[in-house]
């Protein structure tokens, strides 16, 4: 059983990543199904897909490199907020990831989006991860 899904979600894409994979297959929820169209909508992914065969579904997510090196785009994935320490933030300090050079993503009321779109909708909520 796993208490954290998303911190598993995390995992499963750096540990795939690390290991050179293409395709990485993860149990789905509505929470990674939005996180999984904010990393491809930030470039951090080559694309995905969600599957619904199961009961749960499963999403595919197709991992990207830079093609000259063969290193994966995403270098870091850090979770934050925590089942036993959560992390809130309000619209007005809204955590900036390498001076804007990566994304933090947000559980918003509004919905699960980048931490640059919170600002924009004036609204804070729980920070989940850093991507860079």
């Amino acid at each position: 059983m796993v208490t954290d899904t998303i911190a598993d979600y995390l995992t499963r894409v750096r540990n795939a990543s690390s290991a050179g994979h293409r395709v990485v297959e993860i149990p789905a929820s509505n929470v990674k199904k939005e996180m999984t169209k904010i990393l491809f909508d930030q470039g951090y992914i080559l694309s995905y897909k969600f599957d619904e065969d199961e009961v749960q579904g499963s999403i595919k997510i197709a991992l990207k490199y830079d093609k000259v090196t063969k290193e994966p785009v995403i270098k870091k994935l850090q979770r934050i907020s925590k089942p036993g320490l959560r992390k809130y933030a309000s619209s007005g300090d809204m955590p900036r990831v390498l001076n804007g050079l990566g994304i933090a993503i947000v559980s918003t009321s509004h919905g699960v989006m980048t931490s640059k779109q919170a600002t924009n909708e004036n609204v804070g909520g729980e920070v989940l991860c850093y991507v860079y």
